[in-house]
C-alpha cells in the first residue's frame, strides 16, 4: 500500500510540473524490496497551450471592451463634466468599467454589472477624489477620498502651462471609436518629457485601439508602446514606434 501511494504523489507531481519523476524501489508492508518503477514524463508543448490561452484571454478582454463601450450612452467627455460638476478640481483619468455594487444601486435598479465611468479628481486642496458616474444615466453614483495617492506635484507639474484637459483629449480621440480611457501620461512618450494624454477606444472590427493626444497641442498619435499585440505577432521595435496611424 505504501508502494502505491509513493508511486502515485511522484506521479501527480510530474504531471503539475511538466517534468519527470522516477519512482524509486521502495519497501513493501512485508519488507520485501520491489522494482524501480517506469519514468512518468509529460511532454513540453513549446508554450504553444500558454500562447492560446493568452490570445483566448484577449478575445475575452475584447469582448468585455464591446460590451461596455456598447452599453454606455454617457460619453468620456460628459461623464469628466459631471465628475467635475459634483467635485470640482483637475479630472486627471476616467475608464470605463463594470459598476459592481452586488445590485444594490439605491435607485431600485438591481442590475448587475451595469457601465460606470470611474473618475480621478484632484482638488484644489490637494486631496483626491474617486468619482462613479452612471455611464448610461450620468448619474453620480459616489464620490470617495483617496487618500493613496501620492503624485500630486507630479500632476501639477505636468499639468502646468498646458492647454489640453482629460475631457478634450477624450473629444479629440473619439472620431476612431468608443473612448474607454484616458489617463495622463506625466512622464511623456518614452520619457521624453511631454505630457500626453493616454487614451483607449473601442470600435467593431477594430476592437481596442491606444492614442497619445499631445497634452499641450491636442495632436493625436497612435501609441503602440503598449500594444498587446506586438510581443505576439513578433514585430520589432522600430515597429513599434511606428508612424501617425488614422
Amino acid at each position: 500500500m505504501k508502494r502505491k501511494i509513493v508511486i502515485a504523489a511522484l506521479a501527480a507531481a510530474a504531471l503539475a510540473g511538466g517534468g519527470t519523476a522516477t519512482a524509486l524501489a521502495t519497501t513493501g508492508d512485508d519488507g520485501r524490496g520491489t522494482a524501480p518503477r517506469a519514468d512518468v514524463s509529460v511532454p513540453d508543448d513549446g508554450g504553444v497551450r500558454d500562447e492560446a490561452d493568452d490570445r483566448e484571454n484577449d478575445r475575452d478582454d475584447d469582448r468585455e471592451d464591446g460590451a461596455r463601450a456598447a452599453s454606455a450612452e454617457v460619453t468620456a467627455a460628459d461623464a469628466l463634466a459631471a465628475a467635475l460638476a459634483d467635485t470640482p478640481g483637475t479630472a486627471v483619468s476616467a475608464e470605463l468599467d463594470d459598476e459592481d455594487d452586488d445590485g444594490d444601486r439605491g435607485d431600485g435598479d438591481d442590475r448587475r454589472e451595469r457601465a460606470a465611468w470611474e473618475v480621478d479628481v484632484l482638488a484644489g486642496d490637494g486631496t483626491w477624489h474617486d468619482v462613479r458616474v452612471d455611464a448610461v444615466t450620468g448619474k453620480i453614483l459616489g464620490s470617495e477620498r483617496d487618500d493613496d495617492e501620492d503624485d500630486t506635484a507630479e500632476v501639477r507639474a505636468a499639468l502646468k502651462g498646458t492647454s489640453v484637459d482629460a475631457a478634450a483629449a477624450a473629444r479629440a480621440a473619439a472620431g476612431h471609436g468608443t473612448v474607454t480611457s484616458v489617463e495622463l501620461d506625466e512622464d511623456g512618450h518614452y520619457g521624453d518629457g511631454r505630457p500626453a494624454w493616454e487614451v483607449e477606444t473601442y470600435a467593431p472590427g477594430k476592437g481596442e485601439r491606444e492614442w497619445r493626444v499631445d497634452a499641450r497641442t491636442g495632436k493625436v498619435t497612435a501609441d503602440r508602446s503598449h500594444d498587446r499585440h506586438d510581443s505576439r505577432d513578433g514585430e520589432d521595435a522600430d515597429d513599434a514606434h511606428g508612424s501617425d496611424d488614422d
